[in-house]
């Protein structure tokens, strides 16, 4: 039954996107100012949602989805109309007298399949460029995250026509379903294994994918840093959403000469922001589900344990936790954490440091945290990451004039603003040739002169 509403919704989409409607600019303008007032209406009931889901505070909620969300919209409404504009360019002699342009086109009928740490920001931001973009979009949120989800449908089934923008909720049943359909497009945020199965299904139709995965992140703190304001940074980017972030920093990667007092700055800064107590800290966020919580716990080293450790296995908390004398070669190393547990590895060689992280697989994000504007451009410029901060951490996702998203094992293709528009349009690329003169060296017979000239003008 879910597999004939999934097909027939997809080509309820297809006629509705042949029928040029969603070409119009005006028609997308009304389709976003729509949606922003859905959401401004709906509020309290997403940050609810996401509560339920993810423990997260109705301030953590706004700041890191709703209100992303909402800017999201506000720059797509003002640059909408240059986003979608032709634009010329220059045409060479030989291709006298005509006019070349590139011409954004949507695809068609995208699927957008979202996670559940950030079930909101990361379903609604890529439908905000797709529908900016012209497309007709199928939506598939995280069934791990089922509160958002529905809240979801119910702000999507308010503002639009199925046959425009539609929720397909479920697990894996619906997802593989979904992944055999002939989509135009296929955005995917997720796990690195799901991420191959999705590129490997849309294969078989030749199906454009945007994959936003993951990685092992690293935080670089080099010994000219600011340690105090370097911690405060990295605690708030690392226990956001109790770790649960894609662009977290997996693990600090920092000079042996500095690490006892780096150690120190830590520890403050978590009790500083967290409490005495996280656990029974009222903003402070949860694990999504027992089965990620035994993973994190997994990963526990008791011995390497020099803050925190403590957890509520009732609520699906863990504290804070930090741990040293930690190697490459540990458990925690080995897959990317997704949880509150910062490992802190030491280098005596910031190159050795930097080759070590360039033989892993590429991260989504890198942080470099120094007071040497020399070694910034070194590390950024050598070492292979999707995106990142000099001296902060995270912040780089939160903005519309920066493109967001990984490459090789952290995923292709980026969005947010102006390349969340190119990634769900085709650029066609056009030559309008005039006919009130036709040059006739091109055509057969070919003749020496004809030969002369061509050379002359594609030298």
């Amino acid at each position: 039954m879910k597999e004939n509403y999934i097909k027939q919704t997809i080509d309820m989409q297809k006629t509705f996107f042949l029928s040029g409607k969603t070409r119009s600019i005006d028609h997308r303008l009304r389709a976003l100012k729509k949606l922003k007032s859905c959401i401004n209406n709906y509020e309290d009931d997403i940050a609810d949602a996401i509560y339920k889901d993810l423990g997260k505070s109705h301030f953590e909620s706004y700041m890191c989805e709703i209100g992303l969300v909402l800017s999201e919209i506000r720059y797509m409404l003002k640059h909408i109309r240059t986003f979608a504009r032709e634009k010329r360019v220059r045409t060479p002699l030989s291709q006298f007298p005509s006019r070349s342009f590139r011409k954004p086109s949507p695809y068609g009928t995208v699927l957008i399949m979202s996670p559940w740490n950030y079930p909101f920001l990361l379903t609604l931001e890529p439908l905000v460029d797709a529908i900016a973009a012209g497309n007709t979009a199928v939506i598939k949120p995280s069934a791990y995250s089922p509160h958002t989800s529905q809240i979801i449908c119910d702000i999507i089934e308010t503002c639009f026509e199925r046959e425009y923008i539609s929720v397909i909720t479920g697990g894996r049943e619906e997802n593989t379903c979904l992944l055999k359909q002939p989509f135009d497009y296929i955005f995917f945020t997720g796990s690195q294994s799901v991420g191959k199965e999705v590129m490997q299904n849309a294969a078989a139709n030749l199906t454009p994918v945007t994959l936003e995965l993951g990685g092992k992140s690293p935080c670089i703190v080099e010994k000219s840093a600011n340690l105090k304001l370097a911690a405060k940074r990295i605690v708030f980017g690392k226990f956001l959403n109790c770790g649960q972030t894609c662009v977290a920093p997996d693990y600090i990667y920092c000079d042996a000469a500095i690490l006892d007092s780096l150690l120190v700055e830590l520890k403050k800064q978590i009790q500083l922001q967290f409490g005495a107590t996280p656990l029974q800290n009222n903003n402070y966020g949860k694990i999504i589900n027992e089965k990620h919580f035994r993973r994190i716990l997994s990963l526990m080293d008791a011995e390497k344990i020099i803050h925190g450790g403590q957890f509520d296995e009732s609520k699906l908390r863990i504290e804070p936790t930090v741990l040293t004398n930690v190697s490459f070669a540990d458990a925690v190393m080995q897959e990317e954490i997704f949880g509150p547990l910062l490992p802190v590895l030491t280098y005596d060689s910031l190159d050795n440091a930097m080759q070590k992280i360039n033989s892993m697989p590429h991260p989504l994000a890198l942080y470099i945290f120094t007071s040497d504007k020399h070694i910034a451009r070194k590390v950024t410029g050598q070492c292979g990451f999707g995106g990142g901060c000099i001296n902060d951490t995270i912040i780089h996702l939160a903005t519309s004039e920066l493109g967001f998203g990984g490459f090789g094992e952290s995923g292709m293709g980026s969005y947010h603003g102006k390349e969340g528009f190119d990634t769900f349009s085709h650029s066609k690329s056009i030559v309008d040739k005039k006919t009130w003169l036709d040059l006739p060296m091109r055509y057969q017979p070919y003749k020496i002169l004809n030969e002369k000239l061509v050379r002359l003008f594609l030298k």
